[in-house]
């Protein structure tokens, strides 16, 4: 029992490194090759797990494999255009100017169903508002509606906002965020008397945040009874 929970961390862990290596995409943008690849690498992983017979190097070499493998492709997409289009695929335009392409729907294997669920997901429930809907290779449907359909913008109005920029988390759960200080040009001493108009220290908050317009969020952890 305690080889099999060892050679399970060990796994993880490997497993973990790999998918941390290959990037940051989100299951729904993956390409295909890079579907392939999480999929043999879980299968891969899941054997030499539950079975103690295996040796736990019949697993972890051919996922140090996959990833070489993964990073190869990835260096070919990045040089080779022809490359990418084989691998990856096109996108196709599945709403042109308006009208559904029916041919592209076929060749896609995409129901009219399926286009109108692609829609709705994205708070569009009429068809004859959209201009172009695009099938993007990750298998995600990028919509472009019509321009009287879309949503305004201050630049519409001729309107210019002020610069908000990013919020920084100052402190988290009692925590400083040092690097986040030195981003905003601050440091704690600065910190901790902002805090304290909340009547509370640095150690005492749950939440800290500084936004672009200068402006601190703070909330205090909950006392223990």
């Amino acid at each position: 029992m305690l080889i099999i929970l060892i050679r399970t961390i060990i796994l993880y862990i490997i497993v973990l490194i790999v998918m941390r290596i290959m990037g940051k995409r989100e299951i729904g943008q993956l390409q295909p090759f890079e579907l392939a690849i999480s999929i043999l690498i879980a299968d891969l992983a899941s054997v030499p797990m539950a079975d103690t017979g295996i040796p736990i190097s019949n697993g972890i070499i051919p996922i140090l494999g996959l990833l070489v493998m993964h990073l190869l492709i990835s260096v070919i997409n990045i040089k080779s255009m022809r490359a990418r289009g084989l691998l990856c695929g096109k996108p196709s335009i599945l709403i042109y100017r308006g009208k559904i392409d029916e041919k592209a729907l076929k060749k896609e294997r995409f129901t009219l169903n399926e286009l109108q669920e692609r829609l709705r997901a994205q708070n569009i429930v009429n068809l004859g508002d959209v201009e172009y809907a695009i099938l993007e290779t990750s298998g995600q449907v990028t919509v472009i509606q019509k321009p009287n359909k879309r949503t305004t913008i201050p630049e519409d109005f001729n309107i210019m906002p002020e610069y908000e920029g990013i919020s920084y988390d100052l402190v988290v759960d009692g925590k400083i965020m040092s690097e986040n200080l030195k981003q905003i040009g601050k440091n704690e001493t600065w910190l901790a008397k902002q805090i304290k108009k909340f009547n509370i220290t640095p150690k005492e908050a749950l939440i800290v945040t500084y936004d672009g317009k200068g402006q601190i969020f703070c909330q205090a952890k909950e006392k223990k009874k």
